[in-house]
């Protein structure tokens, strides 16, 4: 007769021989908070210090076309777990409570037997009250999708007074000190505690503003520091980027040593061989490019993430770069395949190392926030390993050759029409494939019953360009 624990993976699709079950990964993944992928050491960035995430790239697979497909934060998580595009989960906006439709990442994994651990920033119970109203609230045992081991908050970004829960205890409590420093505290003690196989997944709120209020020794790194800025950041917002991306460096910096010390005790305990590592981010933060804030748009600044992922008893320690793109509801099925876990029926994207995708799909359903402030519409596209292109609801708005023009300062669109027919009906047929009909915001809005929600409600106003080649084509909201 065979166990549970066997029964269990087996149900997982995981082969057992001679009712012994092959031995399983261990799984770590960290997230950051807005943390955009130019900014690290191997990926060029020369104001940044980030020497254990250079080290870890350094035997890793480094997806350097790595896609937060709709560049929100909710809905970035939302397809981490579910492993589905925003439309389907219905988490297309922040703070809308995301309710699964199949299994969740985390209920995945605890099926196959895994103790399952989550530390830090949730931001998926939702605040229905449209005023983020449940931003601190306790989330019951139901609401954390298969994490058994709890220690979160559903949103805080006040990293030195920081909230949070501990299992089943609907008292608040609060991180000593900074709070990234307290949480990976508890995650190494989480690894050093559980035995194999264990998923533990860390979520610090760093590198999102506020920025000024990383540890002094981080912030004193970068404050007299000479910051060289990208080239598509306008010359009048070149000491307003200067001034915020001093307190972005210094998150990262303390954030890479948060790292180190997963990393070391990983060593320490004797599973690093034996465990998947990932270190990625929701989505990034434009600095000012393009005249910018924030997330939410189409440029690589705000789409494009650090994703490293190393696994050395089935990848090894040699670093590999990868240029195909791979998008967020992607990695669900990607870490399912490297534990050798079955993809539940319900997941939309696929296991990049089965059949990568020639492009990803890039999507903002409803503007929201600065979005509507700088009177951006709603729009659909592609990131390819070489070309951006992307429609609003209004009509084809953006392309990009990225290999010769790595800023995105010239827009191809209306002037390279053959490209730009074949990218169209490729978006065509990924929109089809989606059942995506691209309808106006409103619409999905209504449908979804947040028409209350403060941030779907930002008075609309418009940002021109700072190249003036997609001002004149740019959509009115």
């Amino acid at each position: 007769m065979l166990s549970r624990r066997t029964f269990l993976q087996l149900a997982a699709g995981a082969p057992a021989l001679l009712g012994q079950a092959p031995r399983r990964p261990n799984v770590v993944i960290v997230v950051a908070d807005e943390w955009r992928a130019q900014a690290t050491g191997y990926g060029g960035d020369r104001n940044v210090r980030t020497p254990v995430l250079d080290g870890l790239a350094a035997e890793s697979v480094n997806f350097e076309t790595a896609v937060s497909g709709c560049p929100v934060c909710c809905p970035f998580r939302a397809s981490l777990m579910t492993g589905q595009y925003p439309l389907t989960n219905g988490v297309f906006i922040n703070d809308v409570e995301l309710k699964p439709n199949g299994p969740t990442l985390a209920e995945t994994f605890r099926t196959a037997g895994y103790a399952t651990g989550f530390i830090g920033k949730w931001h998926l119970y939702g605040s229905p009250d449209g005023k983020y109203g449940r931003r601190l609230a306790y989330i019951p045992p139901e609401k954390r999708f298969g994490f058994d081991y709890w220690k979160a908050c559903e949103c805080t970004h006040e990293y030195n007074h920081s909230l949070y829960y501990d299992g089943n205890d609907p008292t608040p409590k609060y991180w000593p000190g900074y709070d990234a420093f307290a949480q990976t505290d508890d995650a190494c003690a989480f690894i050093e505690n559980h035995k194999d196989p264990f998923f533990l997944m860390l979520s610090l709120g760093p590198p999102h503003f506020p920025y000024a209020t990383a540890p002094d020794r981080y912030q004193e790194m970068y404050r007299d520091t000479n910051i060289q800025l990208r080239p598509n950041v306008p010359a009048d917002k070149k000491q307003q980027a200067t001034d915020i991306l001093r307190g972005y460096y210094a998150h990262m910096a303390d954030v890479d040593d948060c790292l180190g010390r997963i990393l070391r005790t990983l060593e320490k305990t004797g599973v690093a061989n034996d465990t998947i590592v990932v270190f990625t981010s929701d989505h990034g933060d434009m600095m000012y490019s393009q005249g910018l804030t924030t997330k939410l748009y189409p440029w690589d600044e705000s789409i494009r993430v650090p994703l490293l992922i190393r696994h050395p008893r089935k990848l090894g320690r040699k670093a590999r770069r990868i240029r195909s793109p791979i998008n967020s509801p992607d990695l669900m099925p990607t870490l399912l395949g490297l534990a050798g876990l079955a993809i539940p029926d319900s997941v939309e994207g696929t296991d990049f190392f089965r059949a990568p995708a020639p492009a990803a799909f890039i999507n903002l359903p409803v503007p929201i926030t600065e979005a509507r402030r700088y009177g951006f519409a709603e729009y659909r596209g592609l990131r390819t390993e070489r070309y951006t292109y992307v429609r609003s609801i209004k009509g084809q708005w953006l392309l990009y050759d990225n290999r010769r023009d790595p800023f995105q300062m010239h827009n191809l669109c209306g002037k390279d029409k053959e490209l730009q027919s074949r990218l169209d009906r490729d978006l065509d047929a990924v929109l089809r494939k989606r059942k995506d009909d691209f309808l106006p915001a409103a619409e999905y809005v209504k449908r979804a019953g947040v028409g209350h929600y403060q941030e779907v409600n930002v008075p609309v106003g418009r940002h021109p360009s700072p190249w003036g080649d997609w001002n004149s084509t740019l959509p009115p909201a």
